[in-house]
């Protein structure tokens, strides 16, 4: 079992940065696979990006490449989104998820944190 919770979010100008962390219990964490998601209001959870169970590879959504880093610190238990030049349209709640699976698909995860709120202002 792997128990996950968000931190960092918040109310930050459009251009600003955040930086979310997700700390999980358990000491299969460092076995999982990590990936963060985000869901706006009337829409469905999306991709945001994902990082392996080594750090070694990472992969994001093309929404957000470029602007928006997934690292982790296997011996802390956390991984960690930090997001700049951030946009009005980033705004959702932010969760992160742990599975056996390298991808950015939400069913491929075992475990979900409750999410934090981003918001981003014009």
């Amino acid at each position: 079992q792997v128990q996950l919770v968000e931190s960092g979010g918040g109310l930050v100008q459009a251009g600003g940065s955040l930086r979310l962390s997700c700390a999980a219990s358990g000491r299969t964490f460092s076995n999982n696979n990590m990936g963060w998601f985000r869901q706006a209001p009337g829409k469905e959870r999306e991709f945001v990006a994902t990082i392996s169970w080594s750090g070694g590879g990472t992969y994001y959504a093309a929404s957000v490449r470029g602007r928006f880093t997934i690292s982790r610190d296997n011996a802390k238990n956390t991984v960690y989104l930090q997001m700049n030049s951030l946009k009005p349209e980033d705004t959702a709640v932010y969760y992160c998820a742990a599975g056996p699976i390298f991808s950015g698909v939400p069913s491929a995860y075992d475990y979900w944190g409750q999410g934090t709120q981003v918001t981003v202002s014009r």
